[in-house]
């Protein structure tokens, strides 16, 4: 039996693997029924058994709750451990199989392991290349429930209606960078993004983004994740029910063609809705509505609060833009650097607001 029966057995029903070898006369059988002499049955078990296979078991599960954990984006999954360790012992006897298995996980959870040291050298030196103070914190695990969702304080809620939010309900030191429109489409945004592995979320509209989808693809395959912003950026609580709905819902249909996406969140442009809007949102398939509390420029990073501090869950928001529209000029990395150096140190790290929401 391969360890991860013996840990079925052993971990969930409690017992030891059963032998299906007939016992002698007079000596109980491993069914639980009376041997013989009318004694109950007591299964025996060696102590050398038992230590081996819960060793075996041990790295197993050590292996398979590693491989469980996500890695860093752009590393890839920990290692698969179930048919191949299947395989490893086929057609061996249960000592050598389990030796087998071991060695399989022992260096699956190596190759894994430097896999990640691989990964964590290249964002050391991305973060010197792209000029950052500090290498960007890493994000914990992300949650294993998402949690539930209401209305920020101050922000439309009701039945029926998509959740307006400002921050994410967590305790985690994480933060979520949202980039809005689609204006500008620097390609060594994409590059810095990459290199230094910070998750982001973009919410396009399709009248600044249509020019040009390809970029917004290349995005997207990089681990963006892509949302709606309407198709035209209207100020939507100055249209009427019908003309909100198409906005939200026909931008929903190019992303679907576009991207490949069909989104559940949505933002409204300059943040400005009505109950018409959550309305007309909710029948577009959308599940939420993540506005932002602090935002990103090329020369400021400005706070919603005034106590000018990051809080845990809060969403930042930027955009899209070239030199020529960020007040005082510069360019989308200058704007990344000023954002991650501003988290980084107050202890924060960027996570994936999918993950969250």
């Amino acid at each position: 039996m391969s360890i991860i029966g013996q840990i079925t057995q052993i971990g969930v029903k409690g017992g030891a693997p059963r032998s299906d070898r007939p016992q002698p006369p007079g000596r109980p059988d491993r069914s639980g029924r009376l041997d013989r002499s009318g004694r109950p049955d007591r299964p025996q078990r060696s102590h050398r058994h038992l230590r081996r296979a819960g060793g075996a078991s041990l790295v197993t599960a050590l292996a398979v709750s590693c491989a469980a954990t996500a890695g860093p984006t752009g590393t890839g999954p920990g290692p698969r451990l179930d048919e191949p360790l299947a395989a490893a012992g086929a057609g061996l006897p249960l000592g050598a199989a389990q030796r087998a298995e071991a060695e399989y996980v022992a260096a699956s959870l190596a190759a894994y392991a430097d896999r990640l040291a691989q990964a964590e050298a290249r964002r050391v030196a991305a973060a010197e290349r792209w000029g950052l103070a500090a290498v960007p914190l890493r994000p914990p695990p992300p949650p294993a429930r998402k949690p539930d969702l209401v209305s920020s304080p101050g922000h439309l809620r009701g039945d029926g209606l998509p959740p307006v939010i400002t921050r994410v309900p967590t305790e985690d030191k994480v933060v979520f960078f949202t980039i809005d429109d689609g204006w500008e489409k620097d390609p060594e945004l994409l590059t810095m993004l990459r290199e230094l592995d910070i998750p982001y979320s973009a919410f396009l509209s399709d009248y600044v983004a249509k020019d040009d989808y390809g970029y917004f693809r290349r995005m997207h395959r990089d681990g963006a994740a892509v949302h709606n912003h309407t198709l035209h950026h209207k100020e939507l609580p100055t249209l009427s029910y019908e003309r909100q709905r198409r906005e939200i819902c026909d931008m929903q249909e190019v992303l679907a063609a576009e991207i490949g996406v069909t989104p559940r969140l949505f933002r409204p442009p300059y943040g400005a809705y009505d109950r018409d809007t959550l309305r007309a949102a909710a029948t577009c398939g959308i599940e939420a509505v993540p506005l932002w509390m602090e935002e990103a420029w090329t020369r400021r990073f400005d706070y919603a609060r005034t106590d000018r501090v990051l809080h845990p869950g809060d969403i930042v928001l930027t955009h899209f833009r070239g030199p020529e529209e960020w007040p005082g000029g510069g360019t989308m990395t200058d704007m990344v650097r000023r954002a991650v150096n501003e988290v980084t140190r107050q202890g924060f790290a960027f996570a994936r607001l999918e993950d969250y929401v």
